[in-house]
């Protein structure tokens, strides 16, 4: 055989696999033995390269490179352990929040939305008691002020009289106030059959207590004296009995 130059050496099939070996158990960083095929005696990696033996690689797990690898296997798998634990928490916390800041946002609309509902009930109860107030003040303004005497009486009566279709005229009524009372609203009857009976008639238009309660019209006093309720009520049973005051010329 002859002799082969520096830098020529070729390597064969047995030195290329032992080499790959060590190669890859080295960037692992763990420990191995060098040991020949079943053979409890270790030969160094030189030798059995230079005998051109079989090498098996044995790990060693008692030894310290095998430890501190397991120690750093251990720790990262710790770090990672806290570290998606710290994820979740993390996680948990933005979640959490996202959830109070959705809550507080639906709280804060719902408020807005009661506040504008409120704002827009006050202003509409606002704009009723203007129209109301305005109403009033037309209703007001329409409405005469009437004389307190005979003449003022008469229109005031007949005032109400229209709003309840009432018939009657200034006429009529007043032929017959002052055939009966003469134009005094405090007249009372106390000789005819109706005082014999114990319900005299009184005022303007000599009316007795059960007609007048019986025809007595809301808006106006509930007193027979009052000379505007006095009015009013003969006028109404007058319509109901007569068809209207203007038909009555004597006692009715």
């Amino acid at each position: 055989m002859s002799a082969k130059k520096p830098g020529n050496y070729r390597l064969n099939k047995k030195h290329k696999v032992s080499i790959a070996g060590v190669a890859a158990l080295s960037v692992a960083a763990l420990s191995f033995s060098l040991v020949s095929g079943g053979n409890a005696s270790a030969e160094t990696e030189p030798q059995a390269l230079a005998n051109g033996k079989p090498v098996a690689w044995a790990y060693n797990a008692e030894s310290a490179q095998a430890k501190a690898l397991q120690k750093s296997l251990t720790e990262q798998q710790s770090a990672l352990s806290l570290q998606a634990k710290k994820d979740a928490a993390a996680k948990a916390q933005a979640s959490a929040k996202a959830k109070a800041k959705r809550v507080a946002a639906a709280k804060a609309k719902a408020k807005a939305e009661a506040k504008a509902e409120a704002k827009a009930a006050a202003k509409a109860a606002a704009k009723k008691r203007a129209a109301a107030k305005a109403a009033a003040s037309r209703a007001a303004a329409r409405t005469p002020v009437f004389a307190n005497n005979l003449d003022g009486w008469i229109r005031e009566a007949l005032f109400i009289m229209d709003k309840h279709d009432i018939p009657g005229t200034y006429n009529g009524i007043h032929k017959n106030i002052m055939r009966e009372s003469s134009g005094n609203p405090r007249a009372i009857n106390n000789w005819d059959i109706n005082a014999i009976n114990g319900v005299p008639s009184k005022g303007l238009l000599q009316v007795i207590y059960p007609t007048f309660k019986a025809y007595h019209v809301a808006g106006t006093k509930f007193d027979q004296y009052d000379p505007v309720a006095n009015i009013v009520a003969a006028c109404n049973y007058a319509a109901d009995r007569y068809g209207t005051i203007d038909n009555v010329n004597s006692a009715y």
